[in-house]
């Protein structure tokens, strides 16, 4: 893509009304705009780290068994009355009348439509287990929303649902997915620390949030030092190993009882990026899914939720990864691979160069952003690093008559120099 036909406003100042760096870049950077209240068009840089957030999580999603579908945003109240949540849910849920006078509701979540499916189309254990999940967007009356996406009202969330005849086979699905999700986090260049937190409405009495430790994050987390040696790499571990060692977000922990000694015990500010439940059947029996099992007897389903905040994620990994300059990316959600910086647009030399490695890229399907503006390069390098993207690649008179480019770790600041041909065997191998 060339940056003089991309769209990307960027903004110089510093948006008052943004308290947290993720925030901030992401409107300085021209990722998202504001409409309302907790409210955000995703502009095409923004879209395009959002896509592919939603694809690696899909991606693992898929390779996990679970299958994907869509249900609706909005959902009749009548649901949720029989599963006893639409009053107790709160003000957060978005109530509203169709033209008939029906009730209905934004869908803040979806076991209600999801076990409603599910009673209509499965009889028999014969049909089980199951996981189906969709990525939609739901809708959440915060209170305060702040913090951009972090704490928006509308946001992407991948929600997926497990069906299970008894309890042995709900375990399964549920640490099924407590492995999905470490490895989901791990794709996208984060180190998540899952912790025993409370179900909250949504139910049930196994939980545990995934969290990104950041200074920013909400929650209170309290965690064996261990797990600090397995985000820096110095100690490799099963999920089945995780699970045993101590974590704790917020009330769960309580430090009378605490089962680790203080020197092993570290503190710190967590965003949660995911949540898993086991709930039994708690709306299995609200709602009547039941199966036939093998002794003929109806049996009511064992059940299980999953969620990501997939929009979430995007302000969670810029808190996790961004300097003073801008946004860092990992490599695997970045919106490109490579920006391109001509710094002297007109030069014959200069724009043979840059034109044809934007060709060479485009070609072997390397996603480029190239900067062919008329900009001054110290406006374009800013710029650049603004935007976070891994790898820079810098084209200058200089270089060129010495054959040359220069090219730039985002991460590192690392700058080296190489032949337009070796970059590419680079690039491509």
């Amino acid at each position: 893509m060339r940056l003089s036909r991309f769209f990307l406003p960027l903004i110089k100042e510093i948006p008052s009304e943004a308290q947290i760096a993720s925030h901030r870049l992401m409107l300085r950077a021209g990722m998202i705009r504001q409409l309302g209240a907790g409210i955000y068009s995703w502009l095409p840089l923004g879209w395009k780290v959002l896509r592919k957030i939603e694809q690696i999580v899909r991606e693992e999603q898929d390779a996990a068994g679970a299958q994907e579908m869509l249900m609706p945003t909005i959902q009749p109240a009548e649901l949720w009355r029989e599963s006893g949540r639409y009053e107790a849910y709160g003000k957060e849920m978005l109530r509203i009348t169709d033209r008939s006078e029906r009730e209905m509701l934004y869908g803040p979540t979806n076991e209600e439509v999801i076990t409603d499916v599910f009673r209509h189309a499965v009889k028999s254990y014969k049909q089980l287990p199951k996981i189906l999940y969709h990525i939609q967007w739901k809708f959440r009356d915060e209170i305060r929303p702040r913090f951009g996406v972090m704490r928006g009202r509308e946001f992407l969330m991948k929600d997926s649902y497990s069906f299970d005849l008894d309890y042995e086979g709900a375990k399964k699905s549920y640490n099924l997915m407590y492995e999905t999700y470490l490895r989901t986090f791990k794709r996208m260049g984060l180190s998540a620390i899952a912790v025993q937190a409370d179900s909250g409405a949504i139910g049930g009495d196994l939980s545990h949030e995934f969290h990104i430790v950041a200074d920013t994050g909400e929650s209170a987390l309290y965690y064996d030092a261990k797990f600090d040696d397995i985000r820096s790499g110095k100690l490799t571990m099963s999920a089945e190993e995780m699970r045993g060692l101590y974590a704790a977000a917020d009330e769960k922990h309580v430090a009378d009882t605490c089962p680790i000694p203080k020197d092993r015990l570290r503190e710190a500010r967590g965003i949660e990026v995911g949540h898993i439940f086991y709930f039994g059947k708690k709306y299995s029996q609200a709602m009547n899914a039941a199966v036939a099992a093998q002794n003929g007897e109806n049996v009511l389903v064992e059940m299980g939720s999953y969620g990501i905040g997939v929009s979430r994620l995007v302000g969670a990994i810029i808190e996790a990864s961004h300097d003073d300059n801008g946004i860092i990316w990992p490599e695997a959600v970045a919106p490109f691979k490579l920006g391109l910086i001509n710094i002297r647009v007109g030069d014959a030399a200069c724009d043979k160069v840059a034109e044809d490695l934007y060709a060479q890229c485009t070609k072997a399907g390397i996603e480029i952003l190239y900067d062919d503006t008329a900009e001054s390069a110290g406006k374009k390098f800013s710029a650049m690093d603004l935007i976070g993207l891994p790898w820079q690649v810098v084209v200058g008179p200089k270089g060129v008559a010495a054959g040359v480019v220069e090219l730039k770790n985002r991460r590192t600041g690392e700058k080296t120099e190489c032949s337009p041909e070796s970059l590419m065997g680079r690039f491509t191998a």
